[in-house]
């Protein structure tokens, strides 16, 4: 075992037997929502994934490690402590040595999979390709480590505060499958629509599964993009959420706010403008993730036994 890899008994040894494992970012709880919402949600979406048949794995950095699965008492230092850092490739050497406590990106909890061997993540939303790139050159990690990584994200798309159409484009070029799930539209976040095509789809969990275990055997290393609109009914206004984020984008300028601090600066305008409608469809939606990542988990686990 890596000595700076710990994976917490139950998610090793639901590994070892071949169930269904479920890993979980702790960006959310950390950085994503207000406490007490944060931790609340990080508490449900365990439940969400133990009610579906599987066991949950809370990725962070915890004293020194990069800790697959977080005790109770560890996602309330998450969602709690002021100082808690954004973790991604890039950080994770400095976390690591510094053992610092510290709350992993999509990118980051994606290094934890693949370390165990966990096959299906559930998050809100891919960090992608920002507006105005051709002049902050703004890319998410997220891309190149999707496109490494052999785990299946499932996800509300990307987030609608970045440019949708160059994030699927750069997607493509990564190699990363993006699939719509149940639907042939790519999702928006907070919205189900956002007028682009989806370029696969597939309909139930099962179908899911079967491509995993058809380009997971070819050997073609790389992820999926499970995209899952958020519920009709949870969803926001679409006019609301754009003008909020272009209100946020411009603010965000003015106040010299870039790289990894501007999305949960812009999350943080956008709930603000709202009056919480964001956070709420926020937390619908990825609740709705972790059901539809648990049920694909438990079929891929069916699949390969």
């Amino acid at each position: 075992m890596n000595h700076f890899l710990k994976i917490l008994p139950e998610v090793q040894d639901a590994l070892d037997a071949g169930k269904a494992v479920v890993a979980l970012e702790s960006t959310i709880v950390a950085h994503g929502m207000p406490y007490p919402q944060n931790l609340e949600t990080a508490q449900r979406l365990e439940s969400i994934v133990r009610e579906g048949g599987a066991v949950p794995a809370t990725v962070a950095v915890v004293n020194g490690k990069l800790q697959v699965g977080c005790s109770a008492s560890d996602l309330r230092a998450l969602a709690t402590e002021s100082d808690v850092l954004k973790v991604s490739r890039r950080d994770l050497p400095l976390a690591l040595a510094r053992k610092a406590l510290g709350a992993t990106t999509v990118s980051g909890t994606l290094i934890g999979c693949e370390l165990a061997g966990i096959r299906v993540f559930a998050t809100g939303g891919i960090g992608g390709v920002h507006r105005s790139v051709d002049q902050t050159w703004d890319i998410s990690a997220d891309i190149p480590e999707l496109a490494k990584s052999s785990v299946a994200v499932v996800s509300a798309g990307a987030k609608s505060i970045l440019d949708l159409p160059k994030t699927l484009e750069a997607l493509e070029t990564a190699g990363v499958t993006v699939v719509g799930f149940n639907t042939d539209e790519f999702p928006a976040f907070f919205t189900p629509k956002s007028g682009l095509k989806a370029p696969h789809r597939v309909n139930n969990a099962e179908e899911m599964a079967a491509a995993m275990r058809a380009k997971w055997s070819l050997g073609l290393d790389g992820g999926f993009l499970i995209a899952n609109p958020i519920p009709v009914e949870s969803s926001a206004d679409p006019k609301q959420i754009q003008e909020a984020i272009e209100e946020g984008l411009s603010q965000a300028h003015s106040e010299g706010v870039s790289g990894k601090d501007l999305t949960p600066f812009l999350l943080r305008f956008v709930n603000q403008k709202t009056a919480g409608k964001s956070l709420q469809a926020n937390r619908a939606l990825v609740e709705h993730n972790v059901a539809v990542g648990t049920a694909v988990a438990v079929a891929h686990a069916e699949l390969m036994a």
